[in-house]
């Protein structure tokens, strides 16, 4: 297994090759083709129902391709080497995902376990993200955008090497929307890579170097 720092040994290009995928029985995504390569932040937009939280549920290896095949950070999809990898990805979901039970010290205490991250990064963290007076609250009675603050939090403590965001500046106000972007920003001069879905294409376009959209399953080249 591989140490939380040993970035050495994970790869740099996230690649598909005509990759498809099916969920319950029902192809959803066909012959996608594309490469993310470091510093690099990719935009796809498309409508609800294009593909786009499976596109990314595929690039954070948590369903294999059915059709063609792809690498994330050097790992195959679909073989055991994801398992090794998922530690240096980051998925912010449509809906924020927070244990209810736990505050948002203890969800970030806990995904900094898994992650084997020193605890000590925690209150810097809630501090940048404005949560620091907030610590103590539970999960279940946290406001939308506490939510996403909680899990803007746990990317700064994570680090991810390769971010995910699905639909991540819908309902935000504009500070935490700029949060976004400057987590946007600091994983890209880390070297690390965003792709980044939304409906709206107008939030890709300022932020991505490259925009394509996914429609029926497919995508094609915008920008």
């Amino acid at each position: 297994m591989l140490s939380p720092d040993d970035t050495s040994l994970v790869g740099s290009n996230t690649i598909l090759e005509g990759a498809g995928a099916s969920l319950g029985g029902r192809s959803i995504l066909h012959g996608l083709d594309v490469e993310i390569s470091p510093g690099q932040v990719l935009g796809v937009a498309g409508p609800n129902g294009a593909g786009k939280t499976t596109l990314l549920r595929l690039l954070a290896t948590l369903i294999s391709p059915d059709q063609g095949s792809g690498f994330v950070l050097g790992a195959r999809l679909g073989s055991p080497d994801v398992y090794d990898v998922r530690r240096f990805i980051g998925l912010m979901s449509h809906t924020p995902v927070v244990i209810a039970e736990l505050t948002i010290r203890e969800n970030l205490e806990h995904a900094a376990r898994l992650r084997g991250e020193d605890p000590k990064r925690i209150d810097t963290a809630l501090r940048v993200v404005g949560l620091a007076g907030a610590a103590a609250t539970r999960g279940d009675a946290c406001s939308f955008g506490m939510l996403r603050r909680t899990e803007a939090a746990r990317l700064l403590i994570t680090r991810p090497r390769l971010l995910l965001l699905d639909e991540a500046f819908s309902g935000l106000d504009v500070d935490a929307q700029e949060l976004i972007d400057a987590l946007i920003r600091r994983t890209i001069e880390q070297e690390g890579a965003v792709v980044m879905v939304s409906h709206d294409e107008a939030h890709l376009i300022d932020r991505a170097a490259r925009v394509m959209t996914l429609s029926a399953g497919r995508l094609e080249t915008v920008t």
